[in-house]
């Protein structure tokens, strides 16, 4: 494998059942439980902006991304971010993450919100959002809770539970 083969691409249906493929491989069955989980049940993803990369005819990694509100904001919930093992730490998730993030700016989102590590993420434009200032529906490490700010001023008005953007009937960035 050369990374000169793999191919990104815009997430389809047809890429459905291998993502849950590699989601179950990297996350396993207690993926079910996680806040970020819960949120995403809320209803569906944004498939405009969530990619794939394909090696072979093969989905490799994918990212998507979900309209979640908190208080007066909108924002993008990224996630999940995962890679079969194989082709791990060569920049895959990176480039899908920064791929994801292009398409937001591009759409007019004000800014993209993870759970996730910051020594990944920090490099790609995340920065921690301070504690008590947004709430999951599940327990969460709030240490991990990271947002991208695309418009100044959009990740002060996340404030409060964290819910799927079709739960309270918001419409999406014009």
């Amino acid at each position: 494998m050369s990374l000169a083969d793999v191919i990104y691409l815009p997430e389809t249906p047809a890429h459905d059942a291998e993502i849950e493929s590699i989601n179950e491989e990297a996350f396993g069955p207690g993926r079910f439980t996680r806040a970020a989980y819960k949120i995403r049940e809320g209803g569906p993803h944004q498939r405009s902006l969530s990619f794939v990369a394909v090696d072979g005819g093969t989905v490799i990694a994918s990212v998507r991304m979900t309209h979640i509100v908190a208080g007066d904001g909108s924002a993008l919930l990224l996630g999940p971010l995962a890679v079969r093992p194989a082709y791990k730490n060569l920049g895959i998730g990176r480039k899908l993450v920064a791929m994801a993030l292009e398409a937001a700016t591009k759409d007019g989102w004000p800014s993209v919100v993870l759970v996730g590590d910051e020594p990944y993420y920090g490099p790609l434009g995340f920065k921690r959002i301070p504690r008590g200032q947004l709430s999951m529906p599940r327990p969460v490490d709030l240490d991990r809770l990271l947002a991208h700010e695309i418009q100044p001023g959009a990740v002060a008005k996340l404030t409060g539970m964290v819910q799927h953007a079709d739960q309270v009937g918001v419409a999406e960035p014009a």
